[in-house]
């Protein structure tokens, strides 16, 4: 974005750059809190809360918008006249899908202003964009906290916003840069080209690890996904049931429907914590696994009446989900032609029935290890604790869920990266045939 012919295409308001990342800013907060406003609104006149001030419903408007941004929200509840009834907790659970409502606009405004800026201004947007964001999660943290009963800590209002919007920003300036090096000025071919012959062997084959552990865990949470919307079209009939029994309305349905889709991609990742044989909780002494279901009672929600109940004696074949994943990661690695290692082996160790077993399982322990972070993150973004009560531990621990599923991946990856050869061979003959 330096270059003359780059210069020429600048696109974008005429103001400046800082005041342009501004109102990008301002676009994405306004759009982003129209989304919780408008269905709260809905249910307001419609008469769904118990609460009939407004100003009630614009501070749970605001709170929410905190929470989707991952701001952790202090409670107070109290159940009787008394001290020692009262309860405090943090309300902690981060609705993924909802969360990819700043993410997607801040995507969008990341685009706009790199196309507005040249490659040494582009520091100047999206500082003003994150200023403003900040400000806004500041202020909004002030206005909507209700003392002893919702609190937003100030500090995390004002810096836990800026994960998504931030991401958002950076990713979308980088797509429309096209490269690293029109975005910040850094030619990474250049920088290769410096080099040895050794170097480049060794980052190639990093960067075909990290590309195949995470197809291995994209393909293993998609089959997830799949098992997830089997379960529920299943258990439809019971689903259907809850919302009867609640009788919500159809603005308060609407609403609840809403939220649950909000919730949605968590499901998914606690779907693929239940795959791997970890499990997931749903309140202290709670578990959920491919093995049996043992949970107090829950909440009415109606997506919740398809967990899967009692003892399962197919359970044990959702194990497969992750070693599939890692046979489709194997397989995306050789077909990269990057195996490095494996060449450099056979030269160190000359008996192929040595160095082909030794390197396959090199490949699948990094390529599971990349697979057990990447889900890791899934996976402790996905839990969290609603604050009270026993629902203080909901979804799945991370560490000992990303610990099964990077051995299962493993497992996987060895198989496919030793059946990708005879595969792509097979392919090769039938295609010429």
């Amino acid at each position: 974005m330096n270059t003359k012919v780059a210069r020429s295409q600048r696109d974008g308001l005429p103001m400046p750059l800082g005041l342009q990342g501004a109102l990008e800013s301002a676009q994405v907060i306004l759009i982003s809190a129209l989304a919780v406003i408008i269905p709260l609104a809905g249910v307001w006149f419609s008469g769904g809360f118990a609460e009939k001030d407004l100003s009630v419903t614009a501070r749970l408007a605001g709170q929410i918008w905190l929470a989707i941004h991952g701001v952790p929200l202090d409670l107070t509840f109290a159940s009787g006249p008394s001290s020692a009834s009262v309860m405090t907790g943090v309300y902690a659970l981060l609705p993924l899908g909802l969360a990819l409502i700043p993410f997607l606009l801040s995507w969008r405004a990341g685009r706009r202003l790199a196309r507005a800026s040249y490659t040494d201004q582009l520091w100047q947007p999206l500082v003003g964009a994150l200023v403003v964001y900040s400000a806004a999660g500041l202020a909004t943290g002030f206005i909507c906290s209700i003392p002893g009963e919702v609190v937003a800590p100030l500090m995390a209002s004002m810096l836990i916003p800026l994960i998504p919007a931030g991401l958002g920003l950076v990713i979308g300036a980088r797509l429309e840069a096209g490269s690293w090096g029109r975005l910040i000025g850094v030619n990474a071919a250049d920088w290769i080209a410096k080099t040895s012959q050794d170097q480049r062997w060794t980052g190639s084959y990093v960067w075909s690890v990290v590309r195949s552990g995470f197809v291995a865990l994209a393909t293993a949470f998609a089959l997830a996904c799949g098992l997830l919307a089997v379960n529920i079209a299943v258990r439809w009939a019971d689903i259907v049931g809850v919302y009867q029994s609640l009788r919500p309305g159809a603005l308060g349905g609407t609403g609840l429907t809403l939220a649950q889709l909000g919730f949605m991609p968590n499901l998914a990742a606690w779907s693929l914590a239940w795959s791997t044989g970890a499990g997931f909780s749903l309140g202290v002494g709670s578990a959920v696994t491919p093995m049996a279901t043992a949970v107090a009672p829950v909440p009415p929600i109606p997506l919740l009446a398809a967990l899967p109940a009692g003892n399962l004696n197919w359970g044990f074949a959702a194990l497969l989900i992750p070693v599939l994943g890692g046979m489709l990661g194997g397989w995306f690695f050789v077909r990269a032609g990057e195996n490095h290692f494996d060449e450099w082996l056979s030269r160190k160790v000359s008996p192929r029935w040595l160095s082909l077993p030794a390197s396959s399982l090199f490949l699948g322990v990094v390529i599971a290890a990349v697979a057990a972070i990447l889900a890791f993150v899934l996976f402790w973004l996905s839990s969290g604790s609603l604050g009270l009560g026993r629902l203080t531990e909901i979804g799945p621990e991370p560490l000992l869920a990303s610990l099964w599923l990077g051995a299962e991946v493993g497992i996987g990856v060895v198989i496919g990266s030793l059946l990708a050869p005879w595969i792509e061979q097979e392919r090769r003959s039938t295609s010429s045939t």
